[in-house]
């Protein structure tokens, strides 16, 4: 995201998620990297649509650091801290999630919601909708338990849906996230 606009885009706190209601802000937005979803359009082709943008806490904290984002709740200006506390009150994990996508992003990835592939995150090369997505990511502090059964599951899946599955470790206090990947093999 290199193209800045003159002033950030301003979206609204409701209900856990973030709405930017501007519909030109929105169609700016998503194509600045395939942030958030069109309000009712479940798989957009392109930004050429007229809804509402809804961004979960994750990708609005991001869109906000780089200043492109603006987030108001009942009138007021949230500064960081009270996205993020809001981001936390609302995900578990908030830090740790936070930190791989912010990785992932840095490194000219787009990251969407993995639950359809029983992960954290879905992440694309070119985009979603564009192409399919290559890694599905399941994230994990270093201090949580991976049973077996969590990788056979994931494992199986990735198989199933031919794509790569990552494990991604953030060491929150270093800023640094670390990528473990698990491929099978027919023998």
């Amino acid at each position: 995201m290199d193209t800045r606009t003159a002033f950030p885009f301003r979206g609204q706190y409701l209900e856990g998620s973030v709405v930017v209601f501007d519909r030109a802000q929105s169609r700016t937005i998503y194509s600045l990297g395939f942030f958030g979803k069109p309000l009712g359009v479940s798989k957009p082709k392109g930004a050429d649509f007229d809804e509402p943008l809804v961004l979960d806490l994750i990708e609005a904290r991001y869109l906000m650091e780089e200043g492109f984002l603006e987030v108001y709740r009942n009138g007021e200006r949230m500064d960081k801290e009270e996205l993020i506390e809001a981001g936390r009150a609302n995900y578990s994990r908030y830090d740790e999630l936070y930190l791989v996508y912010k990785d992932l992003r840095k490194r000219g990835y787009y990251v969407s919601t993995g639950i359809k592939f029983g992960s954290d995150y879905a992440v694309y090369v070119y985009g979603p909708g564009i192409d399919h997505a290559p890694f599905i990511v399941l994230v994990r502090s270093k201090e949580e338990y991976l049973w077996a059964t969590d990788v056979v599951r994931a494992g199986r899946l990735s198989t199933t849906v031919r794509k790569n599955f990552l494990i991604a470790t953030p060491e929150l206090g270093k800023e640094q996230v670390r990528y473990l990947s698990i491929s099978w093999a027919r023998l």
